[in-house]
């Protein structure tokens, strides 16, 4: 009778002990039976469930990151250029993970990569003749094209229960091929920005110089000589070179 009972609360303990798991924070439980849903287990803590729910499969709902690999790929303006980015995700729907597709995680990434890819495919590398109707470039506008990346990404991979909390350009340069060229034509656009400012900046210049001398008394200028002299403020003011001052002790004619 006694080993009966013995027996008897053994087979109960070993039941109870069969239903245990802990799930830590931030972590689910996806509880199905012979192969058929039942539910999920959010709740933190020491749980139990009847044994023949099994098998139970463990998906974290913690923030995960990782950075796609650098892809070469031709932006809008047909120039090559390499790209990665950072995508920060998170399990949203720990049952649609686990059912939707193999491997989740390969999924996210695999898709992340292919949304890069066509993001750059969709912009220039930076301003030029080709731009896009937005006038946006991959390396000017760096915050919309994020948002818009992590849009592309996020219709991908919703459908598996994964949510994209943010992705970001993390790496941007042009091809090894052209990087020289490319750099020799932005050093060429910037000084052709810094020669217009400085001529416009030269012709108020001499224009202020032009009407303070004529304020002068018994200081006039025919038509001749003032060209004379904006011809030589121009160059001076306007040369990359250090001015050479000439005495003339003659007449100017």
């Amino acid at each position: 009778m006694i080993f009966a009972q013995i027996i008897a609360v053994s087979v109960v303990i070993l039941f109870v002990l069969a239903g245990l798991y802990i799930n830590q924070p931030e972590q689910s439980r996806v509880i199905t039976m012979f192969g058929s849903y039942k539910y999920t287990d959010d709740v933190p803590g020491l749980r139990w469930a009847p044994p023949w729910y099994f098998p139970r499969f463990i998906v974290s709902k913690r923030l995960r990151n990782f950075e796609s690999q650098t892809s070469k790929v031709n932006d809008a303006s047909g120039n090559p250029i390499e790209i990665s980015a950072i995508v920060v995700w998170r399990v949203s729907s720990p049952e649609k993970a686990t059912f939707s597709v193999d491997d989740f995680k390969l999924f996210v990434h695999t898709q992340s990569e292919s949304a890069v890819r066509i993001l750059a495919s969709r912009y220039p590398y930076d301003f030029s003749e080709k731009e896009t109707d937005e006038n946006y470039s991959l390396r000017a506008n760096g915050d919309e094209i994020s948002q818009e990346l992590a849009q592309e990404i996020s219709k991908r991979v919703n459908e598996i229960g994964v949510e994209i909390i943010d992705a970001r350009i993390n790496h941007l340069a042009y091809a090894v091929e052209i990087a020289s060229a490319m750099l020799k034509r932005q050093q060429a656009a910037a000084i052709l920005d810094a020669r217009e400012v400085i001529v416009k900046g030269s012709v108020e210049i001499v224009k202020s110089a032009l009407v303070e001398l004529e304020k002068t008394d018994g200081f006039n200028l025919d038509p001749e000589r003032k060209a004379a002299m904006v011809s030589n403020l121009m160059v001076v003011l306007s040369s990359g070179n250090e001015a050479t001052p000439v005495i003339n002790t003659g007449s100017l004619y």
